[in-house]
């Protein structure tokens, strides 16, 4: 079925009709909305001015490639290649995970707990989101991104060049013992690791399973805590004597990682998100 017209009225209509059997009333009115904001680059009042008006053949494409994506369940993040997160524009594609509400909850309480920072660590950065949303409350910090894909950074690169503010990146596999990493203390070290066992698969969305990269989401079903370990080694001579750790975790696994932290003579506590489900860890080193 083509778009009638390339008038934006005949468009949306054209939209809901095609993706009302797939999403419900409120998530197309937002997919909506933002579809016509980044093909636009239109408020909602401009878009409520100009409906009635044709726009241009390039951009009607656009929209009808969208609503194909949308039918394959393509994240629409994806699709207009960029989402909002902690007040930051932060661009994604195929190399890296879209940020979540959770996410950004993690950075707003680093910021109510956490006064000043000299230095702060982002592990796994991915898109840079968390660091970058860091470095733009904590003016003067010493902020560092490490990942261990340079596709990757190369994105994180450009969000921070977006949001300006300076992060300094670094390429390093966490899971090579002699990997390295930025020297000195951190008062803070902050990782979103990967953290799902491929056991979980079949409770997945298929818009993460067809979409987001598997390395940014999977580790082994024998060692759910493979990155956590890791990291919580090395972090025993980068955090600074009032140095905090934080982690974003699997909910199930949350009393395992309290355990594994014990054990390395971590003081560490659980903490739940907006939904009252376990997702993050706070520890410091004893």
């Amino acid at each position: 079925m083509p778009i009638p017209s390339n008038r934006l009225r005949d468009i949306e209509q054209y939209f809901y009709a095609q993706l009302a059997d797939l999403y419900a009333d409120g998530e197309l009115r937002s997919m909506w909305r933002l579809l016509v904001e980044g093909f636009l680059d239109w408020t909602t009042v401009q878009y409520l001015l100009h409906r009635d008006e044709p726009i241009n053949q390039s951009d009607l494409l656009r929209f009808y490639w969208a609503v194909e994506d949308l039918k394959r369940r393509k994240p629409i993040q994806y699709i207009i290649g960029y989402t909002q997160f902690a007040g930051c524009r932060i661009e994604v594609n195929n190399h890296v995970l879209i940020p979540r509400p959770e996410t950004e909850e993690i950075v707003e309480q680093i910021t109510v707990a956490c006064h000043d920072l000299g230095r702060v660590m982002d592990l796994c950065t991915g898109s840079g989101c968390i660091a970058i949303a860091l470095a733009k409350r904590y003016e003067g910090a010493e902020v560092w991104g490490v990942d261990v894909d340079d596709q990757v950074l190369q994105v994180a690169q450009r969000n921070a060049e977006e949001n300006e503010v300076e992060v300094r990146w670094m390429q390093a596999d966490l899971l090579q013992h002699t990997a390295k990493l930025p020297e000195g203390e951190f008062d803070l070290v902050v990782s979103n690791p990967p953290y799902i066992t491929p056991s979980e698969r079949e409770a997945m969305e298929d818009n993460v399973l067809l979409y987001e990269p598997e390395l940014a989401l999977f580790v082994p079903n024998e060692d759910p805590l493979l990155f956590y370990r890791v990291i919580a080694n090395r972090c025993r001579s980068l955090l600074s004597q009032r140095g905090i750790l934080v982690f974003e975790i699997n909910e199930l696994y949350g009393k395992q990682t309290l355990e594994m932290l014990s054990e390395l003579n971590y003081r560490a506590e659980l903490r739940e998100d907006f939904r009252g489900r376990p997702r993050s860890v706070w520890a410091q080193y004893q």
